[in-house]
């Protein structure tokens, strides 16, 4: 079965999704021992094709697998990649951002990729996507280190580039088995706009996307000032940068109309939905949330996505109704302009 992506305002979503039951269940007994590794994959399975249904039912066209399994984006590929360790006492837990904490690793030693890490679960939300393209959905190179203590390497960017040549092969992993959207999440880079640290995420990603030229190849970026990261990231190695716009109130289309995002040729995943309001948006603010970026991107280059992943919502029925709404909006604006669906 094959599904047909819209040509232009294609919806899509950045990666995670409000955790099920089953899934806070299964994670649980995992960690205490309790439930074999059989009945664990099961109910992570399960947890999947809820998220995915979700999704599907929504009317989402290019989807996720809800990131499920994962406890969050930079422990989840810690605990799975040699050179890291995590620690599980109160010291160990920091705060990102909000009220977002997470146990912060530290690596001591030479990362290396030890095996897939994700692929099993891209895998199961192919099984459910009836045709929808998955992403497939890595944490960056930056990300991995900047959220690291680093008591091995001699400098941020040694560390930054191993990190990009072992996750590289977990891409590869994900491309080699047919996924075709390859997302890398780079939240910390734009904690961080400096000239350095942009050039050092540029390299890394021209590594971590070696050999994939006919995938789509996407980095997510939220939650600081990503503005500061204009001009220069319009010379990254991507085909799409999947950026937060309600969260800062439609500021960041003042950088993309004074940098000329449009004539980079970038497509750009264009955040329309807050998760950090349990408020469901309406269709009219989706459709002038859209309009605006139509202002100033062509409708063939614009993705309409949330702002940053769902799971921060907490709740399953309010990430549902907010893609609903989303997709329901967006569709309204493609026959607005002329496009069938």
């Amino acid at each position: 079965m094959s599904y047909r992506v819209p040509k232009v305002l294609p919806t899509t979503v950045v990666g995670s999704y409000p955790k099920f039951p089953i899934a806070k269940e299964a994670l649980k007994k995992h960690y205490k021992g309790e439930i074999s590794s059989e009945e664990f994959e099961k109910m992570i399975k399960e947890a999947i094709r809820l998220a995915v249904e979700d999704q599907i039912k929504a009317g989402v066209d290019i989807i996720s697998d809800g990131e499920q399994r994962r406890e969050d984006m930079e422990v989840y590929f810690a605990e799975r990649m040699e050179g890291f360790v995590v620690g599980n006492k109160p010291e160990d837990w920091v705060r990102i951002f909000d009220n977002v904490h997470y146990r912060k690793p530290v690596v001591v030693g030479k990362i290396r990729w030890k095996g897939p890490m994700t692929l099993t679960d891209w895998k199961y939300a192919t099984e459910y996507a009836q045709g929808r393209p998955v992403k497939a959905i890595i944490t960056g190179p930056y990300t991995m280190a900047d959220w690291a203590f680093n008591e091995y390497y001699g400098d941020k960017k040694e560390l930054i580039i191993d990190l990009a040549k072992e996750l590289h092969k977990e891409l590869k992993a994900l491309y080699d088995a047919g996924a075709r959207y390859l997302q890398v999440d780079e939240p910390a880079l734009s904690t961080h706009p400096y000239k350095e640290d942009i050039e050092i995420t540029k390299e890394a990603l021209s590594i971590v996307f070696q050999g994939m030229d006919d995938a789509k190849k996407i980095v997510h970026i939220c939650h600081g000032r990503v503005e500061k990261l204009f001009p220069d990231l319009l010379e990254f190695p991507v085909d799409q940068f999947d950026l937060e716009f309600v969260n800062n109130n439609f500021k960041l289309l003042e950088a993309i109309k004074e940098y000329d995002y449009a004539s980079s040729g970038k497509e750009l995943g264009y955040g329309v939905i807050d998760i950090h309001s349990k408020k469901v948006e309406s269709k009219d603010f989706v459709k002038n949330a859209i309009y605006k970026v139509l202002e100033i991107m062509p409708p063939e280059k614009v993705y309409v996505k949330p702002d940053c992943g769902l799971k921060i919502l907490g709740d399953r029925d309010i990430a549902f109704n907010k893609l609903k709404v989303m997709v329901e909006a967006t569709k309204e604006v493609r026959k607005e302009l002329g496009y069938e669906e």
